[in-house]
């Protein structure tokens, strides 16, 4: 069970998400609890690190922000304590979640869950963890995983006790065919692939970590999102509570060609105009890119009718936006370009299904029914399951609307 920020914002949701424990654990369950900071807690606690100094050590700064998590764990087990619950809290560094050293955003090497499954059969203990960080072996030191890092931590943990399952509580009741504040017919998914949910959660939909989700499809650790403000006591511990199931793909019976619609404002377009059309130039470009630490998204190559020159264009972070040129510029005498366009003011729009594998022509419904309603497509990618496509910010809620009824995901 991971309960995020808003479901442990103050004690009375701390009181609410401990209910929610001890359902499980009267039904007989052997539960592992991972809990974020209290809301806007984490936030405060980098404000001041930077505020310490704007050039901090990461290594401290680690220490700082995942005292959050502590807060939260011990005042858990407190209240389930109270509660009549038999319970501990473990901070990253006590089971321990191993690490690698990359401060402020590591990467889970390793974790040993066997004390844990020991707790739970000598003792029947509720384990209570600090989700967001670890330890790093060799150096001794805490570390933390990136923003959303207790969906990571959860799901580790899954895997590590080798749970039934990880259920992600959180401020919504599942999983949604698209935004419901951008199209109020949005339906919640039943049940969504490992492959549609990653898709999801990289190009926009902010329900769960893509780290996570890559963690729950490698181990398959089926993932269950639900809202930790539905009643405790109103919910059937041993049947299906609403929510959404992420799972393999075997286990959806009926695969819908399309499952969601994701969209993104925060991204920026660059096209680079007759830049030499000779090897190594789509290496020196991207090169300095990613050399500044600019992640660059969508690619459409063009080339001209001499075959000399071609035409570059993709996305960036609109916040990475005039840094892109700026690194760009240097480069125009050294690769040779004409000249350089941008755009900032644009959204990119992604339908995603596992059904596309074997459905033709599900794109070109897309074009059509963008084109009825006067909406320009500035460039198209494409892959197995998905395709997204690039249109003025302007018309982002149309888009989303006009895909979302044409392929039948408010029925």
């Amino acid at each position: 069970m991971k309960f995020g920020g808003t479901s442990v914002a103050d004690l009375d949701r701390i009181r609410n998400a401990a209910r929610h424990v001890r359902r499980e654990v009267d039904a007989g369950h052997q539960v592992a609890v991972i809990v974020s900071a209290l809301a806007g807690v984490t936030n405060q606690l980098v404000e001041l690190c930077r505020s310490a100094a704007p050039l901090h050590d990461a290594r401290e700064y680690d220490a700082v922000v995942a005292s959050g998590e502590q807060v939260a764990a011990g005042l858990l087990a407190i209240v389930l304590q109270s509660s009549g619950v038999t319970a501990r809290s473990w901070q990253g560094w006590q089971i321990p979640v191993l690490t690698d050293n990359a401060h402020g955003g590591a990467r889970i090497r390793e974790i040993d869950g066997s004390e844990l499954v020991r707790r739970f059969l000598d003792r029947g203990e509720v384990a209570v963890i600090t989700g967001f960080q670890g330890i790093h072996k060799e150096t001794g030191r805490i570390t933390t995983l990136g923003r959303g890092g207790s969906d990571t931590s959860a799901v580790a943990i899954a895997a590590a006790v080798a749970a039934d399952r990880c259920d992600i509580y959180t401020d919504v009741d599942g999983v949604y065919t698209t935004d419901p504040r951008i199209e109020s017919r949005a339906r919640r998914l039943e049940r969504i692939s490992f492959e549609e949910m990653l898709e999801l959660a990289s190009l926009g939909a902010k329900v769960l970590q893509v780290r996570s989700v890559e963690l729950g499809m490698v181990n398959n650790v089926r993932i269950f999102v639900r809202s930790s403000f539905d009643k405790p006591e109103d919910i059937d511990p041993h049947g299906t509570p609403p929510g959404t199931l992420i799972c393999n793909e075997e286990e959806i019976v009926e695969q819908h060609v399309v499952t969601g619609i994701a969209f993104s404002k925060d991204e920026a377009q660059i096209s680079i105009r007759r830049v030499a059309d000779r090897p190594g130039v789509a290496a020196a470009i991207f090169g300095a890119l990613a050399e500044a630490n600019i992640n660059v998204d969508m690619i459409v190559q063009i080339i001209s009718s001499d075959g000399a020159t071609t035409d570059l264009t993709f996305t960036v972070p609109a916040a990475d936006f005039d840094r892109a040129q700026a690194v760009l510029g240097k480069f125009k005498d050294p690769i040779g370009f004409e000249r350089l366009d941008g755009a900032n003011d644009i959204a990119k729009i992604s339908v995603i299904g596992i059904g596309m594998r074997s459905h033709a022509g599900v794109a070109a419904e897309a074009f059509k029914a963008l084109a009825e309603r006067g909406i320009n497509i500035r460039a198209i990618t494409t892959s197995e399951i998905k395709f997204s496509l690039l249109i003025d910010a302007a018309y982002t809620e149309l888009a989303v609307r006009t895909l979302h009824s044409l392929y039948g995901l408010d029925k």
